[in-house]
């Protein structure tokens, strides 16, 4: 059964989105707290403008980075609080698992035949 406080927060789009390496690649360079244009983020890449358009859009649509507009263009931005989320979803099912484990422990070394 899943811990009550791991329930308010959906990770499966999180998650799938941080499946890709791209897009853990383009978050990686946003890691910073600098907002980047599609062109910045495409410099010393082999990606396509569109192909990293389409990654952004992805991770956007997980909360993982939010777009501004500077003029025309479009800046992208990790979102650290998304981060966090997921983050404190980790720990607590790591904290379920280690509870779990304990129980599991104690069992295997009490004196019950």
């Amino acid at each position: 059964m899943l811990n009550p406080e791991l329930a308010t927060l959906d990770p499966a789009p999180i998650f799938a989105a941080l499946g890709d390496r791209t897009r853990l690649s383009l978050l990686s360079k946003l890691g910073d707290g600098q907002a980047r244009s599609i062109a910045a983020l495409s410099v010393d890449t082999a990606l396509t403008r569109q192909a990293i358009t389409k990654h952004l859009h992805v991770l956007q649509d997980a909360g993982l980075v939010a777009s501004l507009k500077v003029g025309r263009e479009s800046r992208f931005a990790a979102r650290r609080e998304t981060l966090d989320e997921a983050r404190a979803y980790l720990d607590g099912v790591s904290r379920q698992w280690d509870e779990t484990l304990g129980r599991l422990k104690a069992f295997v070394e009490s004196d019950v035949p």
